[in-house]
């Protein structure tokens, strides 16, 4: 079989369902657990940020994911490929109002994609996001038409998301994650979009969140956000969506710059879409500003350029959007910049 059908198969079995049970609380382990937890079906690694290089804008999105096969995990062979290993990288030319994207997959081994349950140090082909011995991240995504190569410097205390770093994701205990951010990364480095290279400084957000099962059997996907505040705040929110629209489960966090932790319980975020994009490629329509309803305060959410959609059918399957976008407070203020991702418009995510 040729190695692209043996991934599609091995894709196909990975999203066949499994049992799973609640996930016990229990304290997360630095540096072990920046690194893989390869006994949980579904990992990823998932960097988001804005920055500047003059007046050029940009937005950038790095994110590997690993997936464990669970039909392959007694096969003896070698060659049984137990874990997939995919990655996206994507850079948001605001100036130019253009997205550009690339994506990797293949089976862990040989070389090929592997991902240390040491520290973070992940690695598909040449693309590679690890951590160093002096705690700052090394980004390095190379493609024909981008190039991301990013130093990441922690300036904040790891945020443990939920309850000390479990998170529910929906109504059964099992809908769970083991889940920590670090915001406000200080970032320097490099970006290419095909032959012009920008040397670029500005702010990054980690999520490294590791799982045995997140979806709902009724949620179709979920909006996120993860915002740097200008004031070196943190806030995240989300909801997960069933098939008419309405929220299934929310949640979210808000770290102030001085790290008084709150943490949002079910029914304190609302997601309210003010204003939608429909994408020329997919047919697809998103909401590209939101009012985001949260404890911490009313929020706008607004794209920067609508048209930050990623085809991913390579690797992950999926249709999604996810972008650079500005925070407004309830005042009309301008606070932070962040990512805000949209997943099941194009069609129910599976995972």
């Amino acid at each position: 079989m040729p190695a692209r059908r043996q991934l599609l198969a091995a894709s196909l079995l990975a999203a066949l369902p499994i049992q799973a049970s609640a996930l016990p609380a229990k304290p997360l382990n630095f540096p072990r657990d920046h690194g893989a937890h390869p006994n949980f079906r579904t990992e990823w690694w998932y960097v988001t940020g804005h920055c500047t290089s003059g007046q050029r804008q940009f937005g950038f999105q790095l994110t590997f994911f690993r997936s464990r096969i669970d039909a392959t995990q007694t096969m003896q062979s070698a060659f049984a490929a137990k874990q997939l290993v995919f990655a996206h990288a994507a850079i948001t030319d605001v100036q130019g109002k253009k997205l550009w994207h690339d994506q990797r997959v293949a089976r862990a081994g040989f070389g090929i994609a592997q991902a240390s349950e040491v520290d973070t140090d992940v690695r598909l082909r040449d693309w590679s996001f690890r951590r160093n011995a002096d705690n700052n991240y090394q980004a390095n995504l190379p493609a024909d038409d981008l190039a991301i190569e990013l130093t990441l410097q922690p300036t904040q205390a790891v945020l443990l998301q939920g309850r000390n770093g479990l998170s529910r994701k929906g109504p059964e205990e099992k809908q769970a994650s083991y889940y920590y951010s670090q915001p406000q990364l200080a970032t320097s480095g490099t970006l290419r979009i095909k032959n012009q290279r920008f040397n670029v400084t500005g702010t990054a957000w980690l999520d490294h969140e590791w799982s045995e099962e997140i979806l709902h059997p009724q949620a179709v996907g979920w909006d996120w956000i993860g915002m740097n505040l200008l004031d070196g705040s943190a806030l995240t929110a989300f909801h997960l969506r069933t098939a008419d629209g309405s929220a299934l489960w929310d949640g979210g966090s808000f770290r102030t710059s001085n790290g008084q932790l709150s943490i949002f319980s079910p029914g304190q975020v609302t997601f309210k879409p003010l204003r939608s994009w429909k994408s020329p490629f997919s047919g697809t329509t998103y909401p590209v500003e939101w009012s985001v309803h949260t404890p911490a305060d009313r929020y706008t959410v607004r794209a920067l350029v609508d048209n930050q959609e990623l085809d991913s059918r390579q690797s992950t399957g999926a249709i999604y959007w996810e972008g650079l976008s500005e925070l407004i407070d309830s005042g009309g203020k301008t606070i932070g910049l962040g990512y805000l991702e949209m997943t099941g418009y194009a069609k129910r995510l599976r995972m």
